[in-house]
């Protein structure tokens, strides 16, 4: 499993490159001035960087429980991200409304568009991290309850 120092150097190298590609694309496709999608971005980020550490550490011990392993074949990765972006979906649309000024569809739509952005970005990017940083087998099995 993942040591604590690995989950944030995970989490802050994500949300950096992040916000480095999605919040100009987000203006550019939103037509918003830059500043506005900057602070949804970073708010975004910053929500997210929490929900990361957490969602990951409560994923990998279910991963470890339900198969005794951590590694994440491609349809848990996409399973992962999946249920990832629901909760943070859930967690940033009433800001983006309050903060813009919009509908909740309209945010629910901008929303939406940043989650299959950052889909797709976590995705690679996991991937990426997991073949430059691989994860450490573990020692012993963890036992299951079946």
């Amino acid at each position: 499993m993942r040591t604590t120092w690995d989950r944030i150097r995970h989490a802050i190298s994500f949300e950096i490159l992040g916000l480095l590609l999605v919040t100009p694309l987000g203006a550019w496709v939103f037509d918003k001035p830059l500043h506005e999608i900057g602070v949804i971005s970073l708010v975004g980020a910053t929500l997210a960087t929490f929900w990361n550490y957490a969602f990951n550490l409560a994923f990998d011990h279910a991963m470890a429980r339900l198969r005794g392993r951590v590694q994440k074949t491609p349809l848990i990765r996409l399973v992962h991200v999946v249920l990832f972006e629901l909760g943070l979906l859930v967690l940033l649309m009433p800001f983006i409304a309050w903060y813009l000024g919009i509908s909740f569809m309209d945010a629910l739509l901008m929303d939406i568009s940043f989650a299959l952005f950052y889909m797709v970005y976590a995705f690679c990017f996991n991937w990426a991290y997991d073949l430059v940083f691989p994860i450490p087998e573990l020692k012993t099995p963890v036992a299951s309850n079946a």
